[in-house]
């Protein structure tokens, strides 16, 4: 019987230099794995595989040395254990993120909430290429927001409350972007030059400084035999209504314009980067 390697790519068995012999990759949402799916993934390795697994550079959690004759074993295992096969190939991969603003003190929105939804909505889905999210939770971008084809950086709108204020200077102080500045006892904030880190949110003593969390998207990146900058074409965005209007478009743009085989970056560039942007923009608008 013929075995078709094609759709055992697809649903994340990967062929290994040896004859009939998989790397099974898993499914992993925003980093997070549970002690219970650890404890499968454990087993699964011990049994039909080579006693251990590799971590992926972007959070994936690969099985080598998996034979075919086990596969439907192992995908039944998985799932009784509460694990699932990931993906390969042209379509919607697995979604990165860090631990953000739930555990990480710099973070500036719940990056795992996000990445759960953007998997729920995309993990999957058919492309004309593969298709990576990535979220950071704030401007320290430890996940490399730009590096995905859609990256999410988190950010916060402030606002200086005067009242509160008893003018110590430690905004000021911490403020990388030199975006604040004090004068005739009042903060001034340039807004031009703020870059939505939230520190002086974060390291008020008075709780003067109020923070909205958004979005700061960044569109085509990709770190492969091709490596480009993903560019931000939109402003802040806050709120997931937002968010996803904006993702369905960036996703609907690349199936539309996108050549077999081609990567999101290259799709724009071809398409026009203001076609792109007036996309994105009807897309928030509608």
């Amino acid at each position: 019987m013929a075995v078709d390697y094609s759709a055992l790519k697809k649903g994340g068995f990967m062929r290994q230099k040896q004859k009939d012999v998989f790397s099974m990759r898993l499914k992993v949402v925003g980093g997070n794995i549970t002690a219970g799916q650890l404890e499968t993934i454990s087993n699964i390795s011990r049994k039909y595989g080579g006693g251990h697994v590799h971590l992926t550079s972007r959070q994936g959690v690969e099985i080598p040395f998996i034979k075919l004759a086990d596969i439907d074993a192992v995908k039944a295992e998985l799932e009784a254990g509460g694990a699932a096969v990931g993906v390969c190939g042209p379509r919607v991969r697995t979604v990165t993120a860090c631990q953000g603003a739930e555990i990480c003190p710099s973070g500036c929105i719940d990056t795992y909430p996000l990445a759960a939804a953007i998997s729920e909505r995309y993990f999957g889905k058919e492309l004309p290429h593969k298709f990576k999210f990535g979220i950071t939770g704030c401007r320290n971008n430890c996940l490399k927001a730009e590096e995905n084809d859609l990256g999410v950086k988190g950010g916060l709108t402030v606002e200086w409350k005067k009242d509160n204020c008893i003018l110590c200077g430690v905004c000021v102080k911490v403020c990388r972007e030199s975006a604040l500045s004090i004068a005739d006892e009042l903060i001034n904030l340039d807004e031009s030059t703020c870059n939505f880190c939230g520190r002086c949110v974060k390291s008020c003593p008075t709780d003067a400084w109020r923070g909205e969390p958004g979005y700061i998207l960044s569109c085509g990146g990709t770190f492969g035999n091709q490596i480009a900058y993903g560019l931000e074409v939109l402003p802040i965005i806050r709120g997931g209504d937002s968010f996803f209007r904006a993702a369905d478009a960036a996703i609907d743009f690349f199936a539309k314009y996108a050549k077999p085989g081609e990567r999101f970056r290259p799709a724009i560039d071809r398409a026009g980067w203001d076609v792109f942007r007036n996309a994105m923009e009807e897309a928030l608008d509608a």
